[in-house]
């Protein structure tokens, strides 16, 4: 092998760049491992919610109270829940969330400033309303902005 090829007539360049290559990107799958286990092994505590109470009201659900300036903050919103002329309740589309496992939840507006979570059946979606088989009822007010962020509060999203 000469300085400017190899036996077979390609450039010696060429061969190092590939070996370059395969360097680089091993080493960045490397890094990148190395990265997310530290992020992932870090000795730093969780930031606890400073804008918010979680008190656990049992049955896996707790009440969320917000400080002012979190709701304000936060644009929270709520509708009351109404009937229509058959006796339906019905409540915007807007504020149902769904978990992980499909079930749709509301959260209610329990006090000035404090929600809790109430599950809900819907039975039909029509434009911008949720048409209701169970869920609380009539007049009381739901949130319509703001909900998911009332749920990663009460489940723990750290951040958020």
């Amino acid at each position: 092998m000469t300085a400017l090829g190899d036996s077979r007539g390609r450039p010696a360049f060429a061969k190092r760049l590939r070996k370059a290559a395969a360097i680089i990107v091993a080493l960045t799958f490397l890094g990148s491992l190395h990265v997310s286990k530290v992020l992932a092994d870090s000795p730093a505590p969780p930031n606890p919610e400073s804008q918010a109470t979680v008190k656990p009201i049992g049955s896996g659900m707790s009440q969320i109270i917000l400080l002012s300036h979190a709701a304000h903050r936060l644009d929270v919103r709520t509708a009351a829940i109404r009937e229509d002329p058959s006796g339906k309740q019905v409540i915007p589309y807007a504020s149902i969330i769904y978990d992980c496992d499909g079930h749709a939840w509301v959260y209610m507006l329990s006090a000035p400033l404090t929600f809790v979570r109430a599950k809900v059946v819907v039975e039909l979606i029509k434009g911008s309303d949720a048409y209701l088989k169970e869920g609380p009822p009539a007049g009381t007010e739901v949130v319509t902005v703001g909900a998911d962020e009332l749920y990663g509060t009460e489940i723990g999203v750290n951040g958020e």
